[in-house]
């Protein structure tokens, strides 16, 4: 399917290395190539492919006839959906399933040399450090990047602390992940880091793994699963009240 054969990636970085090089091959298809890659996918021809290629190409294709195949197969069919939907709301639905199907990939070649839990770890921390192909094709990278540059001038102590272990998602609701007691922080938010080890709510200390949310109001900081919100919730949340400030009666 891809022509000359490439060295198969064997370690966190080479997995890595041959994600970029397929991710910018879809990108190319979705974005600077796009007439061509329209005009490819026609209709009337049978189940197609969009393969991005370590060579940071592209190829719209019949999926392999052997079963299972040698890596996983990206959506199979999406020519039929071309002329039913908006370009753009088409190019959008590729988009998806190709960062579906680049993860997939990726996380095979991980099982298949025996990532353990700290190199998958990492892998998918290198890996998020990137847009995925639908925030390129969509334009929310852009509007994410205008966002963060206005926050960087903002006051607010819970979009000053975000955590690079955290999502994008995560990082855009405002409320994010306090560091360790172990990490070292500069400037004048070590303290208030210091604070926010513990969680407000049953006293537990931070885990990487966990997602927390700051009240906005007595500025501690909980676990979501302590006070009910998942990182979902948060992003619709413009000032978080924890169930303490929300039962605290104004006074007259």
């Amino acid at each position: 399917m891809e022509g000359t054969p490439h060295p198969v990636p064997r370690t966190v970085e080479d997995v890595f290395s041959d994600f970029k090089g397929r991710r910018a091959g879809l990108i190319k298809a979705l974005t600077t190539d796009v007439e061509k890659f329209y005009q490819q996918c026609d209709p009337d021809k049978e189940n197609l492919c969009l393969y991005g290629l370590t060579n940071e190409t592209w190829d719209v294709n019949l999926p392999v006839e052997e079963v299972p195949p040698e890596l996983p197969e990206p959506a199979l069919g999406i020519n039929f959906a071309r002329d039913g939907m908006q370009e753009k709301d088409w190019l959008s639905l590729v988009a998806v399933h190709s960062d579906s199907w680049l993860l997939a990939v990726a996380f095979y070649f991980g099982a298949r040399f025996g990532f353990g839990k700290n190199e998958r770890k990492r892998l998918f921390q290198m890996i998020n450090e990137l847009p995925t192909i639908f925030e390129v094709v969509t334009g929310n990278v852009m509007q994410q990047k205008d966002q963060s540059g206005g926050q960087n001038n903002s006051k607010s102590k819970s979009s000053s602390k975000m955590h690079h272990g955290q999502s994008e998602n995560q990082l855009k609701a405002v409320k994010a992940s306090p560091p360790p007691k172990y990490e070292e922080e500069s400037g004048e938010e070590e303290d208030d880091d210091e604070q926010g080890a513990t969680c407000g709510a049953c006293g537990d200390n931070y885990a990487n793994d966990e997602f927390w949310i700051c009240c906005d109001i007595c500025e501690r900081w909980f676990h979501g699963k302590c006070v009910k919100i998942t990182p979902a919730k948060a992003e619709h949340i413009k000032q978080y009240k924890c169930p303490s400030c929300s039962n605290k009666k104004p006074r007259v």
